[in-house]
């Protein structure tokens, strides 16, 4: 039942697929009352009467039921189809970054978006093989480094996809190193080094492997829930996204995902008790948003 419950959300648009399940418990599980259980409550009405009207409401409800569960049947089976058409040859893909790629705050302890992708993807059968190099705190600079890593670049050069999340912990770290005298300038500078990190990240991408798909995650707003009394953090989070989204516009092969409008708007709880990564929620999210890109 978790993976269906995994598997639809990452193919239906939230709403469908609640409705979905309502229809389909109302007449699977929990029928309608009948109409006679409520006639039984109204006096001096005739019983054969009473029994048409049971009988035709039941059936016109039974016949827009079943259109309407016919219809979301659809959804999922195009949907399904979609992704396994996509899918249809053995496909290798690679994710590394941050905690965000590790999956850090999922409480269900199954890997994050990575590992919600693989267990949908591969639910009847094998498809995708993942290999997920997340690390928890890296930031640019680091994951620079561990580009030459043997293993990783081995990895990297067999991947037919590429999936990078990294840039909140560059901005995290601007915090720790500016806390006494935080200033608007000191994260605009250091967006700067950002980018020439970033395009150097690209070019070891390019250089190992010339024709993977790269995707470049973008990442949500975590820390109002730290720092409320800042109100340029906006401001910060969009700025760095869009640098993150002009460097891949700028090279071949890579697209930008973003995230930010995930968390936003919504009363749902998306965060972890950390209240900075996403929970299971979170991850769902994240998770149907980068295979909406992956095989559009």
């Amino acid at each position: 039942m978790k993976k269906l419950v995994t598997f639809l959300s990452i193919f239906l648009v939230i709403g469908a697929g609640a409705v979905f399940f309502i229809i389909w418990d109302q007449q699977s599980n929990t029928p309608t009352i009948p109409a006679t259980q409520i006639e039984e409550t109204t006096e001096n009405q005739e019983q054969d009467s009473d029994e048409n009207s049971e009988e035709a409401i039941t059936e016109e409800e039974v016949e827009n039921g079943e259109n309407m569960t016919n219809q979301f049947v659809d959804i999922i089976s195009e949907a399904v189809q979609k992704t396994i058409r996509f899918f249809s040859k053995e496909t290798h893909i690679v994710a590394i970054g941050d905690s965000l790629t590790q999956g850090v705050g999922d409480e269900t302890k199954q890997g994050g978006y990575v590992g919600i992708l693989d267990e949908s993807i591969n639910e009847s059968e094998q498809h995708v093989t993942f290999e997920n190099y997340g690390k928890r705190g890296n930031r640019s600079d680091q994951l620079l480094k561990r580009l030459d890593e043997a293993e990783i670049t081995s990895s990297l050069s067999e991947a037919d996809i590429i999936l990078i999340t990294i840039g909140a912990n560059d901005i995290m770290q601007v915090f720790k190193e500016n806390i006494t005298n935080l200033q608007l300038d000191d994260f605009m500078n250091e967006r700067t080094k950002y980018e020439e990190r970033l395009n150097q990240i690209v070019a070891k991408l390019h250089d190992v492997n010339d024709h993977a798909l790269i995707y470049f995650i973008g990442f949500y707003n975590p820390f109002n829930s730290y720092f409320q009394d800042i109100e340029e953090l906006s401001l910060i989070v969009d700025e760095w996204n869009r640098t993150t989204e002009m460097v891949s516009n700028n090279h071949d092969n890579i697209t930008f995902i973003p995230t930010v409008d995930l968390f936003e708007g919504t009363s749902e709880d998306l965060l972890a008790e950390d209240n900075f990564h996403p929970n299971y929620n979170g991850y769902q999210r994240i998770a149907k948003r980068v295979l909406d890109y992956v095989t559009d």
